[in-house]
């Protein structure tokens, strides 16, 4: 299946492809004020449309994860970081993708404040 993921205004845009049943809820420092629903997936899968190279990052703790947003509407539609085999990763903020039913997707809780 084919999403389509985007920021609030339009300007972040993106596509990538998949099956997704499940959404991590971590209730991290960041995470729990933005309330997040991610999927993780290679960055390689992203398909970028619109605003790659406008957006903005914001790190905190260890800096290990480049959490991105529109820096017009300030939507945060994914962060990025590494695998523990030193690949790309992308996590998507499933709340940003359209015409999604999140009651679909089961949710795992993961305690990031633990890290």
């Amino acid at each position: 299946m084919k999403y389509k993921v985007s920021c609030h205004c339009g300007k972040v845009a993106f596509e990538f492809e998949g099956d997704v049943r499940e959404g991590l809820a971590c209730n991290c420092s960041i995470c729990q004020r933005k309330g997040s629903l991610l999927a993780f997936m290679p960055y390689a899968k992203l398909k970028w449309i619109s605003g790659e190279n406008a957006m903005t990052s914001y790190t905190f703790n260890k800096h290990v994860i480049r959490h991105r947003f529109c820096p017009t509407c300030g939507m945060h539609t994914h962060g990025e970081g590494k695998d523990r085999d030193g690949n790309l990763t992308a996590a998507v903020n499933m709340r940003c993708v359209e015409g999604i039913d999140l009651a679909t997707l089961a949710v795992k809780h993961f305690d990031g404040r633990a890290l």
